[in-house]
């Protein structure tokens, strides 16, 4: 786990190795363990019986628990557990609907996973509202045995869209980066996994740190931080081919922490060669630098707006780290934190209006969420003491963050209120630098 104030200069006093090996392309990685650490009883009561299938060889994937947890760590709904669902209805014609009256549930799930021929299955679902007797949704997926899982969060976030009107991420990726191994003996790998943790898949290894995984806005691509060369540089690579290439890698200096624009066109870095940390932004064609601040203090961890048009970054410039703002043309910066005394590592909501980040006060570092609309307040989502990089759901409804627990780097996945909380952990190492994928094409 890399303290939040080391992290600010990004390892700007780090003892590098001569050389690193590297391995790029997806290989399966070690999986995280994940559990729920903190549940909220006031959710939205949801039941999801599991799904029929006909007599058979058993599936690699019980469709009905991926969704039950989906729904737990989402915060807005709470599934009934398996074990009290008393009847197994499979179609809307045979739900007793006094039955799930009597057991308090608002909405029911049922389901069923028929043979569509050709080693595809066919998985069918309706929901219905317990209260009306109403059907919601009546869907069906074609996918291998082996999507299971896919398809169950694609079904997941269908039905968190249709009762709550905001589009469903669970059937989206993360980024990290998990270390295993001490001193000259550590192995770094960069990891793409589901939103959950699951099917995690290795798509660069190194013998040096990697940092600041950031996605590309169609998700195909992943630019970070590799150490590998004996000084910072920054890549990017296709997660599917497992190519790559030099995006900055100025001798003299750091190069780090980029940021894709809305639009994927460009990538917004701190690059220290012109003598201190400045904001840069590189169109990711030409490879063209552009400069945007320029400031005799440390300018860092840049972030663009959702509209393309302002940076959100890190400077210490008042004196110890704050958020500030300014025109991806440059010009004066304007401070946009102003409680607590330290505050970095921007993480922006979809729409803009809410502002995830690092806020530091004393020796204790929590991850706090700043509404931006007037008279916004800023709440804590993490306990602390040492929490950092948060990274928000392309829906805002979730975040992930990095955390220490005892010598330990692990990973939350936290409700955007802060009231449910999922750890996920390595059994064999660190894993730190999260980053929420956005959506992917339906």
């Amino acid at each position: 786990m890399i303290p939040p104030m080391r992290k600010l200069t990004h390892l700007l006093a780090f003892v590098l190795a001569a050389a690193a090996a590297f391995v790029a392309g997806p290989v399966a990685a070690q999986s995280l363990n994940v559990d729920i650490t903190q549940g909220l009883k006031s959710a939205t009561p949801i039941a999801v019986v599991p799904f029929a299938q006909a007599e058979g060889t058993p599936l690699p994937t019980d469709v009905a628990d991926v969704m039950r947890a989906d729904f737990n760590r989402s915060g807005k709904f709470r599934a009934l557990d398996k074990k009290d669902i008393v009847e197994m209805p499979s179609k809307g014609a045979d739900i007793q609907f006094a039955t799930w009256r009597l057991l308090k549930q608002n909405y029911i799930t049922v389901g069923r996973i028929v043979d569509a021929g050709g080693g595809m299955l066919r998985v069918e679902y309706e929901l219905w509202d317990v209260n009306r007797q109403q059907s919601l949704l009546a869907q069906a997926f074609t996918a291998p045995a082996g999507d299971l899982r896919g398809v169950a969060h694609q079904i997941a976030d269908q039905i968190y869209e249709k009762i709550t009107g905001v589009r469903g991420a669970f059937w989206t990726r993360i980024a990290y980066v998990t270390a295993v191994g001490l001193g000259r003996n550590a192995a770094y790998s960069l990891i793409v996994a589901d939103s959950d943790g699951y099917n995690p898949q290795v798509v660069a290894r190194s013998k040096e740190s990697l940092l600041s995984p950031a996605w590309s806005p169609d998700g195909r691509k992943i630019a970070y931080v590799s150490f590998e060369s004996g000084n910072s540089a920054v890549y990017v690579q296709d997660i599917g081919t497992g190519s790559r290439t030099l995006l900055a890698s100025h001798p003299r200096g750091i190069n780090s922490a980029p940021a894709w624009s809305p639009d994927g066109s460009k990538i917004a870095v701190s690059l220290s060669y012109v003598g201190n940390p400045e904001i840069f932004v590189i169109d990711v064609a030409s490879r063209q630098e552009r400069r945007v601040t320029n400031n005799v203090s440390i300018d860092t961890e840049p972030v663009f707006t959702p509209d393309g048009q302002s940076i959100i970054f890190t400077s210490d410039r008042s004196g110890k780290p704050q958020l500030y703002q300014t025109s991806v043309a440059g010009g004066d910066a304007q401070r946009i934190t102003f409680s607590g005394g330290f505050n970095a590592s921007a993480s922006v909501s979809y729409d803009g209006k809410q502002i995830a980040m690092v806020q530091g006060n004393g020796n204790v570092y929590r991850i706090a969420i700043m509404d931006r609309s007037p008279g916004g307040q800023v709440r804590y989502v993490s306990p602390g003491n040492i929490d950092d990089s948060p990274s928000f759901a392309p829906n805002a409804g979730m975040l992930l963050y990095a955390a220490s627990q005892g010598t330990r780097g692990v990973l939350y996945a936290v409700s955007a209120d802060g009231l449910v909380r999922q750890r996920l952990v390595l059994s064999d190492g660190d894993v730190r630098e999260p980053s929420w994928g956005p959506y992917r094409q339906r």
